[in-house]
């Protein structure tokens, strides 16, 4: 089947995975990155890193969104999502919820998808794709 349209997958794909990590940065907008701060001080960190968490989730969410530097951007989320997964989702590393599902699927999603369209781009759907980070 040559028909394939893996641009419009790599959209959706792009809108599914910004749109919904946008949901978490923008409850920091709303309420702040106090709960951030305290576990990254917990951790022996600066707290100012947790405005790096809040620009993840919230400038690189939306540049994943309407594909602009969907490569970079994927990057920086990526990153986000390591931090986030050793911060808070380490424990119990293996462990299954009641429904028989990965306690830390959620995270996992996230952070493979932004792998992904490290790899991959954001298609010719995207705002911008003739640099090297698109």
């Amino acid at each position: 089947m040559k028909n394939k349209n893996i641009d419009l997958g790599l959209l959706i794909f792009r809108l599914s995975l910004g749109i919904l990590m946008f949901m978490h940065g923008f409850h920091k907008v709303i309420y702040g990155v106090d709960g951030i701060k305290s576990m990254l001080a917990a951790y022996g960190m600066p707290e100012f890193l947790a405005y790096g968490v809040h620009l993840g989730e919230t400038i690189a969410a939306l540049m994943i969104i309407i594909g602009y530097r969907t490569r970079l951007a994927a990057v920086a989320f990526a990153i986000v999502m390591i931090v986030a997964f050793l911060m808070a989702h380490m424990d119990p590393l293996f462990a299954l919820g009641k429904s028989g599902a990965w306690l830390h699927e959620g995270i996992a999603l996230f952070l493979f998808g932004g792998l992904g369209l490290m790899f991959t781009g954001g298609g010719k759907y995207a705002l911008s794709t003739v640099h090297k980070w698109d």
